[in-house]
């Protein structure tokens, strides 16, 4: 696995990759096409065997002294071996901010687990976050 920044040449493997990992809260092709263009974003991919295997891009926010984990995903038959941390570290590495956020839902614990133990700390609840309803736990490290 190697882990390579990513450009608007990845749209079509990337939104395959959101559809796969997040389904009903995967972000709608205008948000894949500015989170591939937008100059201050980090977008990162993993690869393996010449695919998209994951993805992550952060956004710093100067002006809030953050930098949110806007997303990250792996490809569910690549999860459980390391390419999420490395490449959740790996963005952590481009920001050049004290602080990084991130939100999750409320029930999926491994992701939950994986922050807790790369040092984010539970900061907040957000009622009703996700389209479905959930609640979506903000999760805050600093770095």
């Amino acid at each position: 696995m190697e882990i390579q920044t990513a450009s608007i040449r990845d749209l079509g493997a990337l939104r395959r990759l959101e559809n796969a990992c997040f389904d009903k809260d995967a972000w709608p092709l205008l948000d894949l096409i500015a989170v591939l263009t937008w100059p201050e974003v980090i977008r990162l991919k993993a690869v393996e065997d010449d695919k998209l295997v994951g993805f992550v891009a952060g956004d710093p926010r100067p002006s809030q002294a953050v930098a949110w984990i806007a997303t990250i995903g792996v490809d569910p038959g690549y999860q459980r071996r390391g390419i999420g941390r490395a490449l959740l570290r790996a963005c952590e590495g481009q920001i050049k901010l004290s602080r990084a956020r991130l939100t999750v839902r409320i029930t999926n614990h491994g992701a939950i687990s994986l922050y807790e133990q790369e040092g984010y700390r539970t900061s907040d609840i957000w009622k009703d976050y996700y389209t479905d309803g959930e609640d979506g736990l903000v999760m805050e490290k600093v770095l």
